[in-house]
């Protein structure tokens, strides 16, 4: 994955620079799907796809850092978070689940 694709202005983009590109287009695109879910909303809000393209993101980072990069500041970079966006996804299905559960014995009462 390290041999040259093709160059581009200069740049030469290898399978790894892929990998990675597409990772921080992802962890870049979150920010602009919490800005549309919140508009939408009329507040603050941090929708599931967020957090999936926080974890698909980083995940993808990481593995440019690990393998194509061999840089441990760029895994350390990536590696907390995704450890925190998977918490968070957890906890955010947890939470669904249980409030959907609650509302329907409520409702069977």
């Amino acid at each position: 994955m390290n041999n040259e694709l093709f160059t581009l202005m200069g740049i030469t983009v290898t399978g790894w620079k892929m990998v990675g590109y597409v990772g921080v287009f992802m962890f870049t695109g979150r920010w602009f799907v919490q800005m549309i879910a919140s508009r939408r909303a009329g507040k603050p809000v941090v929708p599931r796809l967020f957090w999936m393209l926080s974890i698909a993101g980083s995940l993808m980072c990481l593995s440019y850092f690990m393998f194509g990069k061999n840089d441990s500041v760029g895994v350390l970079g990536y590696l907390f978070p995704s450890c925190v966006s998977i918490y968070n996804l957890i906890l955010d299905f947890r939470h669904k689940s249980g409030q959907t559960g609650s509302l329907q014995s409520a409702s069977s009462n």
